[in-house]
């Protein structure tokens, strides 16, 4: 059996650019090493959890590794508090957060993210007043803040919370426990509410309060914070608002992957909501060094530990977050340089120092962040796998794929795909 390379290149996926020439990031990009994997290969389309949901990475990734996401998932929030060592007994309510900014004298936001410039000391910083100065009347909390200005906040009361319900964060909907990304959203932030079908539910109408009086309290703090009041004088966005979302009253029961494949799998990520998913379906996590701001560097890094953790597993989960931010950021060309240098330093790397016969190697993406949209949509993603047969398709892109033999398919068919193709 060929060992499985399962690499995911998130927020990969776009739609035709003016400015590019009608092309895509990934089209317009100089992608000679992945075009080669195409060339003895095949490609295909697929919905990464189905068609018409616009999904957020954790669903995504969930339906990546072969599950349903409709019967295990629980909310992104557990996810990442699980990933971060936080204790989520079920009843505790456990959310994403981000650190953002909105106008002191309203509620209009002037960017979801800070800036996308807040230091993880910063954020720390920033963390340890909140835990230090928020008291709830009716509950307690755990915050913490993980990469850039992404955070977790698991909030604890006697009796049930319960995560059903709505977003303080505009940018996010919610269809029963999925978030789904929003093309078209508010700019301001908003009041949890009880979930429509749950307005009468007690644990519902307490979690929905006690996430509004989390958000009231921490902002006063934030607002005097003297790392704000410093990245004011520096002519940065202060992180004066907590905006939260996709909160869960427990964690998923995931049969382990290597109980539904029958293969074994190690995983290297980035996020936390990646990490909490590869534990908790017991994948094997390899520890992979902070990003050091250097992506060539960081690139030929992962290439390198790829070649020398394959050994001894069946498969390797690679998630590589590089294309999605500036997909948020509506930023087409920074997109394109991004997946240039992660074919260049990533695929060039690994690819020159391994025997690809070995190999049944795929390329894929968790969802399309199209820069016009500077959000994720229901766009199907290309996917490349070179090992098993091939297809008359050259190039790895959008409408290549649309040709690929591989046909449609959705994103929990795909790892049983590769397992059948590796084994010939």
């Amino acid at each position: 059996m060929k060992k499985i390379l399962y690499i995911i290149l998130d927020g990969l996926g776009d739609l035709p650019i003016e400015e590019l020439g009608g092309n895509t990031p990934l089209e317009a990009a100089s992608t000679p090493y992945m075009d080669s994997l195409v060339k003895e290969g095949m490609q295909g389309l697929m919905y990464p959890v189905k068609k018409g949901i616009a999904p957020e990475s954790d669903i995504a990734v969930i339906s990546l590794l072969g599950y349903d996401a409709h019967k295990v998932y629980t909310g992104r929030g557990p996810l990442e508090a699980f990933a971060l060592g936080i204790e989520v007994n079920d009843g505790d309510l456990a959310l994403r957060v981000n650190f953002a900014t909105v106008k002191e004298e309203s509620n209009e936001i002037l960017d979801r993210r800070a800036g996308r410039d807040l230091t993880t000391e910063e954020a720390s910083g920033l963390s340890k007043e909140i835990n230090e100065k928020v008291k709830l009347e009716r509950g307690s909390f755990v915050f913490r803040n993980t990469v850039g200005h992404r955070g977790i906040l698991v909030i604890r009361k006697e009796g049930k919370l319960r995560g059903f319900i709505t977003n303080t964060d505009p940018a996010y909907g919610r269809e029963g426990v999925f978030g789904v990304a929003k093309e078209i959203f508010p700019s301001h932030f908003l009041e949890a509410k009880p979930m429509p079908g749950y307005e009468d539910d007690p644990g519902a109408i307490l979690s929905a309060e006690l996430v509004n009086e989390f958000v009231e309290k921490s902002r006063k703090v934030l607002q005097e914070a003297e790392i704000n009041k410093r990245r004011k004088e520096k002519g940065k966005l202060v992180a004066n608002i907590i905006l939260c979302r996709d909160a869960g009253d427990s964690l998923p029961k995931f049969i382990p992957i290597g109980e539904t494949t029958g293969l074994k799998f190690a995983s290297f990520v980035q996020m936390p909501v990646e990490k909490g998913i590869a534990l908790l379906c017991k994948m094997e996590v390899v520890e992979v060094p902070l990003p050091s701001g250097n992506l060539k560097r960081d690139y030929q890094c992962w290439a390198e530990l790829v070649k020398k953790n394959i050994s001894g597993v069946d498969g390797l989960y690679v998630h590589i977050k590089g294309p999605d931010e500036p997909g948020h950021d509506g930023d087409f060309f920074k997109k394109k340089e991004v997946i240039e240098l992660i074919d260049k330093y990533f695929f060039g790397s690994l690819l020159e120092n391994i025997n690809k016969k070995d190999y049944l190697i795929c390329v894929t993406a968790d969802h399309s962040t199209p820069c016009k949209l500077k959000a994720h949509s229901e766009d199907p993603v290309p996917v490349l796998i070179y090992g098993w047969k091939q297809d008359n398709t050259r190039v790895f892109s959008e409408r290549e794929a649309q040709k690929g033999r591989l046909g449609e398919i959705l994103g929990k068919e795909l790892i049983f795909k590769l397992k059948e193709f590796a084994q010939g």
